[in-house]
């Protein structure tokens, strides 16, 4: 049994044909997926798909990349996180790859989000992408680790990796670390302990090889398990369940509910 725990299922391309993706999922032995919330906007239709189908969770928190969205006070995302099948606070983080200038206000987000997953008890989702220090800093000085999470599509080095996990967070792999180039991402997954591993599509986008320029979906979350399998050295059933195993633990989820 697989799990992806971070997909766009809401998302145009995917929202479009969502009975095929859904059955897809199923016929790759993909179990479980964590919707994952960017924005105030479209929350609700987050929600919307987690609600009707019984192995779908959402998340809800407004993306890093967004500047000018309704941002959501932390008492708001408690208390959207105290709705039914919401397990996560996220995606938050900081990105500075593709934002200039003053930056203040992304860091601020961030702050709020992981003050709101402390008051509610939910783990965090966390995106970083040239920041890995900023992000490391603020998860430190606004005591994270009392929510826990995952950092989200790692891409990181080794030295952040176990900084994250220092703070008990976990580890997730995407389909970049199937790319040829990805030397350095591939070591830091032959070195996460496998109890703090989580794997990913972050669909539809980032699909895996055999699949890459392609639109990813939440099926091929395999190719990334197949992937951390051989540089493991391990079977891929291994990386499976305790990747899947993680995903229940870390998010609260009964994998038996229906």
């Amino acid at each position: 049994m697989l799990v992806d725990s971070h997909c766009h299922l809401d998302f145009p391309e995917l929202r479009a044909e969502l009975p095929r993706v859904l059955d897809a999922m199923r016929d790759n032995g993909v179990s479980h997926a964590l919707c994952i919330g960017v924005d105030m906007e479209a929350w609700p239709g987050v929600h919307e798909i987690a609600t009707a189908h019984s192995n779908l969770y959402a998340s809800v928190g407004v993306h890093p990349d967004y500047a000018e969205v309704d941002d959501p006070s932390v008492e708001r995302l408690v208390a959207l996180a105290g709705k039914p099948k919401v397990v996560a606070i996220g995606e938050t983080g900081l990105d500075y790859y593709r934002l200039q200038g003053d930056l203040e206000w992304q860091r601020e987000r961030f702050r709020r989000h992981i003050r709101a997953a402390r008051a509610c008890g939910r783990p965090l989702v966390i995106h970083t992408r040239a920041a890995a220090d900023d992000t490391i800093r603020i998860m430190r000085d606004e005591r994270a680790a009392e929510a826990g999470g995952v950092m989200h599509c790692f891409t990181e080095t080794w030295d952040v990796a176990s900084q994250a996990i220092d703070l008990g967070f976990h580890i997730s792999f995407s389909g970049i670390v199937t790319f040829r180039n990805a030397k350095a991402l591939k070591d830091v997954a032959r070195r996460v302990p496998l109890e703090r591993m989580l794997i990913e599509t972050d669909s539809p986008y980032l699909a895996p090889v055999p699949h890459r320029g392609k639109r990813n979906e939440p099926a091929f979350v395999r190719h990334v398990a197949e992937e951390i399998a051989i540089l493991r050295g391990v079977d891929v059933d291994t990386i499976a369940n305790a990747t899947s195993d993680n995903f229940f633990r870390l998010f609260r989820i009964d994998r038996h509910a229906h």
